[in-house]
């Protein structure tokens, strides 16, 4: 667990909270540094784990949840549900490798307000996260035409 402590608990009212859930470090960093860059967004945390995500997010309440699927001890989907059974205020953005129609059905019900595919571009994950925070629900895919 990794908490970004030089920003938490902004008193801007303008920046948006976000925490990001993936078990690989490279995305997890990586994912830090451009949402960092932003003077819109403060990263309050990164989990690499579902058990720490949803820890996070009781703690540091954040705005918007980039939530990857596929993770050791408590995959994306069971921490999707337990995240925005707790705090439904937060938004969980799903960001993932996979495209059966079952799996992106599963984050939905869990209440994911969007899914995207690891291959989008930097500028459509920023833009994700800016809509999700507004209410808007974020798809790169029709869940209906997803593969099975």
């Amino acid at each position: 667990m990794v908490p970004f402590t030089q920003h938490r608990r902004s008193t801007d009212p303008v920046r948006v909270r976000v925490l990001i859930a993936d078990d690989h470090e490279l995305i997890r960093v990586g994912l830090a540094r451009l949402v960092a860059a932003q003077p819109d967004l403060t990263v309050v945390g990164t989990a690499a784990d579902g058990h720490e995500a949803v820890a996070i997010a009781l703690s540091e309440h954040p705005d918007v949840v980039i939530m990857d699927l596929s993770m050791p001890r408590l995959d994306g989907v069971a921490a999707t549900k337990e995240i925005t059974r707790l705090l439904p205020e937060t938004r969980v953005l799903v960001l993932s490798s996979y495209v059966q129609q079952l799996i992106v059905a599963s984050a939905i019900a869990a209440g994911a307000c969007g899914y995207l595919f690891k291959n989008v571009s930097s500028l459509d994950v920023l833009d994700a996260i800016r809509r999700a925070h507004v209410g808007e629900k974020v798809f790169a895919v029709d869940p209906r035409t997803a593969t099975s």
